[in-house]
């Protein structure tokens, strides 16, 4: 019997053999792939001539139909159709941003990016400033890392996402973060989370006392009249509405508390603020004789909780 053990120059000659069949067949496949994907591409590229030839013999106001046409032409490479027919579908007024996302996408492919920016600029300039749908597109985020289209995804965010960058929105931001919560005796009250939603919008404050007890309030600066407002549920039932502002002492927000297992209603008022050591005072009050006098409702002081991560 034969042995390949016995005979290493015979095994030698059968490895290559068969090492030179392997890299044949591997180009055999790549070639036929590579023809297949010409005969698809030029397939695709006849496919979309010929249909702008029939939707401009039919005179064809279907704006939608032109920019389909447009899509599927540059994914079949045939850049020149693309182009004449997003320019149908513009000239019909056909939804300003898709068509002007899609001369974005053929601009790109055409390697023409300072095109590409322009369109993206006029998009800006009208007000659309769903950031989201450029930077999340594939072709259109080719574009990242140029000065000029980073700079018009900034203007678009900045105007998408406003709490993020007016004033006023970060007023209450000393605030922020995951607090231990002690009365003036340095006995323990409670935890709170106070942490930014809503891209800024939105302050969230979760509260569960040292017995157990929680509570929940919603805090947001209303432009339309420009003060803050804090709206206040516990599960024992009391309810506050309080609004205002940045005072010389802190942020003061002046409303009522109700209750809910007796029906009442009185005026309330909170102060929150900010120690030169770091730690946020947060004192209430209440009022028994509509606003006459006040009486102390609670007293905390609140320290950074060490074991949570406070980067809200």
């Amino acid at each position: 019997m034969l042995c390949y053990r016995e005979y290493p120059a015979l095994q030698e000659d059968m490895m290559t053999s068969t090492n030179k069949t392997i890299r044949t067949a591997t180009w055999v496949v790549l070639l036929v792939l590579l023809n297949i994907y010409g005969w698809a591409s030029a397939e695709g590229r006849s496919d979309s001539a010929a249909e702008l030839a029939a939707l401009e013999a039919s005179n064809s106001a279907d704006g939608g139909a032109w920019l389909q046409l447009a899509s599927n032409a540059r994914d079949a490479g045939d850049l020149i159709t693309a182009a004449k027919a997003i320019e149908h579908a513009e000239l019909l007024e056909f939804s300003p941003v898709r068509v002007g996302l899609e001369k974005m996408r053929i601009a790109i492919r055409e390697e023409k990016p300072a095109i590409a920016e322009a369109e993206m600029k006029k998009l800006s300039d009208l007000g659309f400033n769903a950031v989201q749908l450029f930077t999340n597109d594939i072709i259109i985020n080719e574009l990242d890392g140029r000065p000029n289209y980073d700079s018009i995804v900034a203007t678009m965010t900045r105007a998408a996402f406003p709490c993020e960058n007016q004033e006023g929105f970060k007023d209450f931001d000393f605030w922020r973060g995951d607090w231990v919560v002690h009365t003036a005796n340095g006995q323990l009250a409670g935890h709170n989370s106070i942490k930014s939603s809503e891209r800024g919008c939105l302050l969230l404050e979760n509260w569960r006392s040292a017995s157990g007890g929680t509570g929940m309030s919603i805090n947001y600066l209303d432009k339309s009249t420009d003060e803050w407002v804090q709206i206040w549920n516990a599960a024992g039932g009391s309810q506050i509405n309080i609004r205002g502002g940045l005072t010389d002492d802190g942020m003061l927000l002046v409303g009522q508390i109700h209750y809910v297992s007796n029906g009442t209603t009185a005026p309330f008022r909170g102060l929150w603020t900010l120690l030169e050591d770091g730690r946020v005072r947060q004192f209430f009050e209440q009022s028994n004789d509509q606003g006459k006098s006040w009486q102390p409702w609670f007293e905390g002081f609140y320290t950074k909780d060490d074991k949570v991560d406070a980067s809200l």
